[in-house]
């Protein structure tokens, strides 16, 4: 439908040449809309031929509205004026008049826009006939309207004592009961006190609502159900009012529970003439602001619909209503209506009148105040019909996530959703637009008009789905889900609707993938590298080029088809019957752990596991995860390490994934409860783990046992492994760990129903001759049980004890592929694999295949420079059959005694790392008992303390915690246990744990810890539970920074390491088919006022710039201090506003959710409640500061 618009084509020039010719505008403008359009309109101008054009109109409000009337000007050929405030000197509206003029200078925000007479000064000073005061701020001061009509300035809207009468409640309500219309049992005048809100309370009871008496718009509106909670909602109500409409006074009335809220749009003019443009439901509302609207009323009676526009007409002609204006009702549950108040102005809503109506409600104002009838403009009752339905959506930069929190700052990205039947009205809608803290947070209203309902519905989740906006929260995800809803489409909707349904905040938040990931870029450019680099060395800005594959291959069959066809005890039998030696490739785990400190990321082994699926098929297993790697993806790589054990089993469907499994210690350094094991167990092989090599640190058993019952009830193929020190070729050695011991060890191990047995040299002690033992009276003993060897290749025999396994009757050893082999890594599979073809025992795997991987992993290993442990270390040490230090551990203690400048001393840690051993009675060392080996050993070297020294001085020294907690059996017992009386020296009065650690532990309550996680990240998986039962910090500092910085385990390494390089492009898939292009163009200087530094970036071609804290600036500035991030109470402002009231001081003992700190930001008031039980041990602000989000506010211990 057309709408009504005058002055469509009726140009300024035309305009112009009628104003010389004495031609009366109006006429000729009716006259050119007649011949252009077809519309018929009388001769005669108006009754008594009183038109006044207008030529010049101010708005004296701000945002949208204001754009809003300056387009409707701009349409009828009449200049525009603007007025802003200080804080909005930035702001479209400004921008969009042909004039604009600042007021309120000093002023707070809110009232440069109250101060009326300084407007009405400038309008005169520029020569306004006429002042529009849009929604809000003055729209309904009387005093006003009467200021603008003394000083010679139309007001475009009803006559002052209208303004008067419809905007004081009381008033209103009078004149509804004198026309017969029925009211809600209120107030019959405004109340300013307290004791007048409770003397009505007395006599009529709860529920009660609060209306400010002079205004609307939900400001100054409480709801109270109690008398504990009246005094503090009066206060609340009172002040909120004053700050939006200047008049505090109260209007008090029975609160409807359940009703709907429908309004009646009117239009009068000087003549009496009257029309209804039908009804909007506006029953949808949060805090008694509308945030959902629907023309006309969905499920409305036809005879109701009547009896409410008749009831609207009548209110309006009792007071000879003039111009535009709103009669609300609300409707209880027996379809009986109630007036509750008229909006004497344009409402937020109109504009789903305009779409179903066809009529230009702002035009019509404007032609009203000109002095036009409605007749002359076409506006009779029967030529106002309604098309189709209209939604008005209002996009606020509030948080729904967060009970609607307004959120502030700059809109770094946006990006509407348009198209047939969708209209936009915004004023700040823009990239790079500042939202304000001072005023409204309303930021687009989104409008979508179509045939009916439910298509009006579905172009409007189209719309609210094509947004796109960055930097500032806002509700589209709850506006979808209220769009979407079941009761929205096919029910009747009450203002209880929000309240009713809370499956509404059920949210779907944005991903925001590409915001976050520019974040964190422009974080390391600024500030450098997220994770600590250890060196200096750089890795090259290069993509480590990937063997050919043809597009297309099917991947063949390996090792894990045959495991998911028949299960682990039939997998074991096929191992036994294979003929040539089988491999486990390390590569992709204890290889990089040992040799780069675990740091190689998700995205260099996703990117060469299809080559490894489809070309290195007959591997036996790919060990993978489980270990350190899933402590460093979390801490240092910011990747979660299950989405990984996911990306790679997507990639390799073929090829069996093993896992290092620590007993009762799951893939952590300490005990957990037994359900905690058992759960991980179910989640890794449900995410695609086959293999778990079950082992302990001191080959306790009960702790193995535990293990083993988790994986085997998971349906995993238990591979457990026997920890491997000493020499068991050395007959003169006097040792526990003989022959003897790892026999009588095995023997338990395959009463527990393990699938494969393993020996663990994790320190690679094996020696060849060892090797053939060891293995040869194992295989001897247990001719049907695989058996598979591990080592390291520390000492550089590592290939030759592997040879000797397998000829000896191993099934399995592990190797790295040769780039990735040696020194404390494990030994080289090309070497493996070369040595035995042609023979018995060849492998099968193709040299050309292996090769092509090799050079993968050659290019791969130099992007991890900075981790390089060549840089210390450059050969192996045979001195390993002396000190016994496993691989990963010897890089790590070689690597720190040289950083620390100590590299001359590395002989002497040796040395101590023995007498540690000895003292503590001969461990099997391996995670966690190297650990408090290695950390003995250098408390030790630190302390200048030998053997004898502890031994002597143990009751006085402080000993590290991790060699108490092992003295006391949190990690399990060795073989004979501790030596006494070190250990009681050690202990001292701490308890000690007899029998395995978990068992005395507590179940943990898994959906209890989900479910603080979700209140404390949102949405969280299972998996994510898992984390944080095994490491609660690390996880609660992955998952806040996934949500700050989104996946960077998307982004290549050199770039996640060291950030890009200006003018460099990069290329970041985040799923197939949706590439982001990158591009940094340069870094700013340094916001002396902020401490920040704008990055500027491109991204998919467009401009983004970030802001930054630089770190280092920030040490030598001062700024009011932030709320710690993840401690409780530790209370930070919630938004940006200011301070109103501080109700709790130092010492003061509170509960959660006391009231603490009082803000009003955005013309709203928000209490900050206490977030936990305790002492309020400082106070960091006072009343009347300006605070930013999340600013302390009150530490709570």
């Amino acid at each position: 439908m057309r709408m009504l618009n005058l002055n469509t084509v009726f140009s300024v020039r035309h305009r112009a040449a009628c104003l010389r010719n004495d031609v009366p505008l109006a006429l000729q403008a009716r006259r050119h809309y007649k011949t252009t359009y077809g519309v018929t309109y009388p001769n005669k101008v108006s009754a008594d031929s009183s038109v006044k054009p207008i030529s010049k109109v101010m708005v004296a409000n701000r945002g949208e509205i204001a754009i809003r009337v300056f387009r409707a000007c701009t349409e009828l050929g009449i200049r525009t004026v603007a007025v802003y405030s200080e804080q909005d000197t930035q702001h479209m509206h400004r921008q969009k008049a042909d004039e604009s003029y600042l007021v309120g200078k000093g002023l707070q925000p809110v009232d440069a826009y109250l101060n009326y007479p300084e407007i009405i000064a400038v309008a005169k000073e520029v020569g306004v006939d006429a002042i529009h005061p849009g929604y809000g701020f003055l729209s309904e001061r009387s005093d006003f309207a009467q200021a603008c009509i003394d000083a010679g300035i139309r007001f475009i809207g009803p006559s002052p004592t209208v303004v008067q009468q419809m905007g004081n409640k009381v008033a209103a309500r009078k004149i509804a009961v004198a026309s017969d219309v029925p009211v809600i049992p209120g107030t019959d005048h405004p109340i300013t006190s307290f004791s007048e809100a409770r003397e009505f309370v007395e006599q009529n009871g709860f529920p009660i609502i609060f209306k400010a008496a002079f205004g609307g718009g939900g400001r100054g509106m409480r709801f109270v159900n109690k008398m504990s909670e009246l005094e503090d909602s009066f206060n609340r109500a009172v002040s909120e009012a004053e700050k939006a409409f200047g008049n505090g006074a109260m209007f008090v009335e029975r609160y409807l529970e359940g009703p709907r809220h429908i309004e009646v749009q009117i239009l009068g003019d000087k003549a009496g003439n009257l029309v209804h443009l039908y009804e909007r439901d506006c029953s949808i509302q949060r805090r008694y602001q509308k945030v959902v609207e629907l023309a006309p009323a969905f499920n409305l009676p036809i005879t109701l619909r009547r009896m409410l526009a008749d009831d609207a007409l009548r209110i309006a002609r009792h007071v000879g209503y003039q111009n535009a204006g709103t009669v609300e009702f609300l409707l209880d549950s027996q379809g009986r209506h109630y007036f509750i108040e008229v909006n004497s102005r344009l409402q937020v809503e109109h504009t789903i009148t305009e779409q179903i109506t066809g009529v230009d409600l702002v035009q019509s104002q404007i032609r009203l105040a000109e002095g036009y009838l409605l007749p002359e403009l076409g506006l009779t009752q029967e030529r106002i019909q309604v098309n189709g339905c209209a939604i008005q959506c209002r996009v606020t930069t509030e948080d729904p996530a967060h009970d609607f929190r307004p959120d502030t700052g700059r809109i770094e990205v946006f990006r509407s959703g348009e198209g047939m039947g969708i209209r936009l009205d915004s004023a700040s809608a823009f990239a790079g637009a500042i939202v304000s803290p001072h005023y409204d947070s309303l930021l687009v209203k989104v409008i979508s008009h179509a045939a009916d309902m439910p298509s009006a519905a579905r172009k409007m989740h189209r719309a609210l789905q094509e947004f796109r906006i960055r930097g500032v929260k806002t509700n589209i995800p709850f506006l979808m889900n209220v769009i979407t809803d079941d009761t929205f489409l096919h029910g009747t909707i009450t203002t209880q609707f929000i309240d009713n349904n809370p499956q509404l905040f059920k949210l779907s938040p944005s991903q925001n993938r590409a915001g976050r990931l520019l974040q964190y870029l422009a974080e390391v450019m600024v500030n450098g590298p997220s994770t600590p680099l250890p060196t200096n060395l750089k890795p090259p800005y290069a993509e480590p080029a990937l063997p050919t594959l043809p597009p297309g291959e099917f991947t063949p069959s390996g090792w894990r088809d045959l495991l998911l066809e028949k299960g682990p005890e039939e997998f074991a039998k096929a191992i036994r019957q294979n003929e040539g030696l089988l491999i486990t490739d390390t590569t992709m785990r204890d290889a990089h752990q040992s040799l780069l400190a675990t740091r190689v990321r998700t995205y260099d082994l996703a990117r060469i596991s299809p080559f490894v699926a489809r070309r290195l098929n007959s591997l036996f297993s790919l060990e993978n995860w489980g270990g350190a790697t899933f402590d460093v993806a979390l801490r240092f790589l910011h990747e979660c390490p299950w989405e990984r054990l996911r990306a790679m089993r997507e990639r390799i469907p073929n090829i069996p994934f093993q896992m290092l499994l620590r007993g009762a210690n799951g893939v952590g350094y300490t005990s957990y409860p037994d359900n905690v094991v058992k759960r991980f167990c179910e989640l890794a092989c449900f995410n695609g783990m086959d293999i778990f090599r079950v082992f302990d640190s001191m080959n306790y058993l009960p702790n193995m046992q535990l293990g083993i019952e988790a994986v085997g009830e998971a349906g995993g193929v238990i591979e457990a492994a026997m920890s491997y020190t000493g020499d068991v070729s050395d007959p003169e050695r006097v040792t526990k760990y003989d022959l003897k011991y790892y026999l009588n060890l095995a023997d338990e191990l395959v009463k527990m129903g393990t699938h494969i047995l393993c020996i663990k040299d994790m320190a690679g002690l094996l020696k060849p001759q060892a090797a053939r033992i060891l293995v040869g009276e194992l295989r001897e003993r247990y001719p049907d049980m695989p058996i598979h060897v591990h080592t390291h290749d520390t000492s550089g025999a590592g290939v030759a004890a592997m040879l000797a396994a397998a000829e000896s009757g191993a099934d399995i050893v592990d190797a790295a592929i040769d780039s990735m082999s040696g020194m404390t890594s494990q030994p080289s599979l090309g070497a493996i694999v070369t040595s035995l073809e042609r023979t018995k025992l060849d492998t099968g795997i193709p040299m050309q295949h292996l090769n092509e991987y090799n050079d993968y992993w050659e290019q791969t290993r130099q992007l991890y420079a900075p981790f390089e442990c060549t840089i210390s270390m450059k050969s192996g040490d045979s001195s390993v059959y002396k000190h016994e230090i496993p691989g990963g551990q010897y890089t790590n203690l070689h690597f720190q005694a040289h950083s620390m400048g100590l590299g001359s001393q590395f002989s002497k840690v040796k040395e101590r790392y023995i007498e540690a051993n000895q003292m503590f009675g001969d461990l099997v060392k391996v995670t966690p008992s190297s650990k408090v080996v290695g950390d003995m050993a250098q408390f030790m070297v630190q302390n200048n303390l030998s053997a004898q020294d502890v031994e002597d001085r143990a009751e006085e020294l402080s000993f590290p915690q991790s060699v108490i907690d092992m003295m006391r059996g949190v990690i399990g017992y060795p073989p004979g246990g501790f030596p006494e009386p070190l250990r009681s020296k050690i202990v001292r009065d701490q308890p000690i744990i007899e029998g395995r650690p978990g068992a005395s532990l507590e179940p943990l309550d898994c959906e209890q810890l989900k479910r603080d996680l979700i209140e404390e990240h949102g949405s969280v998986t299972d998996e994510d539970v898992m984390s944080a039962a095994m490491y609660p910090k690390v996880t609660d500092d992955y998952l806040r920074f996934f949500k700050k910085y989104g996946p960077v385990d998307k982004l290549d390494t050199p770039n996640f390491l060291m950030g890009p390089r200006i003018a460099d492009e990069l290329k970041v898939t985040l799923e197939p088919g949706k590439t982001l292009h990158i591009k940094p163009l340069a870094v700013g200087d340094l916001k002396e006022e902020t401490g920040e530094r704008e990055v500027f970036m491109e991204l998919n071609g467009q401009l983004r710039t970030i802001l930054v804290k630089d770190k280092e600036a920030l040490k030598e500035m001062h700024f009011h201090p932030k709320s710690r991030e993840g401690v409780k109470g530790s209370v930070g402002s919630p938004m940006p506003g200011d301070v109103l009231e501080v109700r709790v001081k130092v010492g003061d003992q509170v509960a959660k959710g006391d009231p603490l700190i009082v803000i009003s930001a955005m013309k709203m008031e928000m209490v900050v409640a206490a977030t936990v039980d305790g002492e309020v041990r400082d106070v960091a602000v006072k009343s009347g500061m300006h605070v930013e989000g999340d600013d302390l506010l009150v530490e709570i211990q």
